[in-house]
């Protein structure tokens, strides 16, 4: 039906009837030290189970492409290759994650993606083929804001996205963004690196005129930007 490569998550439709489904919990009710089973085919065995624990909650993991997935689930169940797509699932047998990663070659550092997650992703990829995101049109790093300008602008990060380059005819070059401008803020919420505008720049903002405001030389500078879809 479609897939999300931000999130590891694809939406598969299967021509079959009465087939039985796990029930799916609520990754949100979650605690750390929890009971975790995974389920999956690591390395070609398949219906392997392993066990373990919740090692940490709301964990942040950069995925293939760059983007920042949020809210992950880190586990000290066993994971290898194979196990990715599989069910991370709590005692009492509801899906509670996707297992999408493990790093190599350290031990007990394994990733899910949150159960909640997956039903938003999912919900849009069978509604519309893919999940929907903004952008505005440029490159850009992060830098650290000089505290001078912290104070005088009263700027709440401690940093920004300095601006490297504008594509032509983008929402960030008709808003008036150049080279050079350094991002703190869009549509109110506080930018204080790249990872920030990327989590910003969500469904909703697609189409809307918002407010983005820049550091220019020594002024503050706030501009309207209408995000386009990727």
């Amino acid at each position: 039906v479609g897939d999300d490569p931000d999130t590891d998550l694809a939406v598969l439709r299967v021509d079959a009837q009465g087939l039985p489904a796990a029930e799916l919990g609520d990754s949100r009710a979650l605690r750390v030290g929890q009971l975790v089973v995974a389920i999956g085919h690591p390395l070609g065995f398949q219906s392997t189970v392993t066990a373990g624990v919740v090692s940490a909650l709301g964990r942040s993991f950069r995925s293939g492409n760059g983007r920042l997935l949020h809210e992950v689930i880190q586990t000290d169940a066993a994971l290898n290759p194979g196990n990715s797509g599989g069910p991370l699932a709590n005692s009492r047998g509801e899906v509670i994650g996707v297992n999408t990663a493990v790093i190599l070659p350290a031990q007990g550092l394994s990733f899910a993606i949150g159960i909640n997650t997956a039903k938003l992703v999912a919900a849009q990829l069978i509604k519309e083929g893919r999940v929907r995101r903004g952008r505005i049109g440029l490159s850009g790093q992060n830098v650290p804001l000089r505290r001078l300008d912290v104070r005088e602008h009263r700027l709440d990060g401690p940093g920004g996205v300095l601006v490297l380059g504008v594509e032509g005819g983008s929402p960030a070059a008709r808003a008036g963004v150049r080279p050079g401008d350094v991002i703190v803020s869009l549509d109110g919420q506080t930018v204080a690196g790249v990872d920030d505008l990327h989590r910003l720049l969500h469904a909703e903002l697609i189409g809307r005129r918002v407010p983005v405001v820049v550091v220019r030389g020594q002024e503050k500078v706030e501009l309207t930007v209408e995000p386009a879809e990727t």
